[in-house]
């Protein structure tokens, strides 16, 4: 690297951070991709077996199409495809009956099934699905095509249900912990843009705005996730195993949507503070940045979480002790216990042991365990009671 130019070594760091990105966005997605080549192929080889004198094209394209989506959210859109497949041959066929073919047929086809699809309300895959069925009965104006793609969507679509509803259902709690990592991530650059801008005598709210967008991202994914989560538990095998850890990590959620405003309300009221103030203050930001770093780096260790309530203890505890007379500096100081506190209660304390460890009551609270969630969606042999069993039934309740 030394006898590169300085163009070159920037081109060179360019690369490696590129092909660390893909490396990490190949490890995350390749069992996805897996997964969709072997329903693809399953797909091919049931269509054209279960057909005689048809090209299964369609059928591998279903499947893929179908479980081309985040895990809580597979099952979804296969029924979604197979309703515009259906929407689109119907009306494709009614009017190739009513005009005979033809330019007009087809403008009425599509136009007619993409305003169905929109008035009740489809998603945009029904909607383009119901208008490519269209096309393609009244291209082939026989109808076989037509009918012979309902049977390619109705096998595509079963292979998919059965990979992702059956053998493979999605695997929430990891998923959900995933997501959240990513939301720590942008609240870890936030606080540190946060923080060098207070050491450097800056403005603190410019880079804080240019990190707001970042970080709203994840925070959108985590509701999303959230919600997908709990129709995976109330439509898959998963809906058979221990709730528990998918209870736990649904409260870890909601902690971290709070932890991320209060890091917000940190950094707005620092950049608030007289500049000898912020210097004093810029520090504790940069050290609460610290501990959410420790936070992210694994979510589903004790250790990492039990660290990071140690770390931030020592951080926020003396700004407990401070009486200040200015209301902005006040602020500030208040601010970083709710930072403190939320950062405990996300790492797994409960509210009142938060409380008393924040104070000082509690000098060396313990984070439990958190729950492990099971390889295999289905149930241990142990769990015979009838309690167990209600859970089972019914992790969640739609909120």
């Amino acid at each position: 690297m030394r006898y590169l130019s300085a163009p070159a070594r920037s081109v060179w760091r360019w690369v490696c951070r590129a092909g660390s990105a893909a490396l990490e966005r190949l490890s995350a997605n390749m069992w996805s991709v897996l997964q969709a080549a072997i329903a693809a192929t399953a797909a091919w080889i049931i269509a054209g077996g279960l057909v005689d004198d048809h090209s299964p094209f369609f059928a591998p394209i279903a499947a893929v199409i179908a479980l081309n989506t985040v895990g809580g959210e597979r099952g979804t859109n296969a029924v979604r495809m197979l309703l515009g497949v259906v929407i689109g041959i119907v009306i494709g066929e009614l009017s190739i009956a009513l005009t005979g073919g033809g330019y007009v047929a087809m403008a009425l086809a599509i136009g007619v099934a993409m305003t169905i699809a929109v008035a009740v309300g489809a998603a945009r895959l029904v909607i383009a699905q119901s208008a490519a069925g269209a096309i393609l009965t009244v291209a082939f104006a026989g109808g076989q095509v037509g009918l012979s793609r309902l049977t390619d969507a109705l096998i595509g679509a079963g292979v998919a249900l059965v990979m992702s509803q059956l053998l493979f259902p999605t695997r929430p709690t990891t998923r959900l912990r995933r997501i959240e990592t990513a939301a720590l991530v942008e609240i870890v650059g936030l606080l540190d843009a946060t923080g060098r801008a207070l050491e450097e005598d800056e403005d603190p709210s410019l880079r804080t705005v240019d990190r707001l967008g970042a970080l709203s991202r994840p925070m959108a994914d985590l509701s999303r996730a959230q919600e997908n989560s709990h129709r995976s538990v109330r439509w898959t095998t998963a809906r058979w195993s221990s709730p528990e850890p998918l209870r736990y990590e649904d409260e870890r959620v909601d902690r971290l949507i709070i932890l991320g405003e209060s890091c917000l309300s940190l950094a707005r009221t620092a950049a608030a503070m007289d500049p000898s103030e912020r210097r004093r203050i810029a520090p504790v930001v940069c050290e609460m940045a610290a501990v959410l770093d420790v936070l992210a780096d694994d979510l589903g260790d004790r250790d990492a979480r039990q660290r990071a309530v140690d770390l931030v203890l020592d951080v926020a505890r003396p700004f407990g002790e401070d009486k200040v007379g200015d209301p902005v500096t006040a602020a500030t100081h208040l601010s970083v216990q709710m930072v403190a506190t939320d950062i405990m209660l996300f790492a797994g304390l409960e509210p009142e042991r938060a409380a008393q460890a924040l104070s000082g009551e509690d000098e060396e609270p313990k984070v439990a365990h958190p729950p492990r969630e099971p390889w295999l969606p289905w149930p241990s042999r142990g769990s015979s009671s009838v309690r167990s069993r209600r859970l089972r039934r019914r992790p969640f309740r739609r909120r």
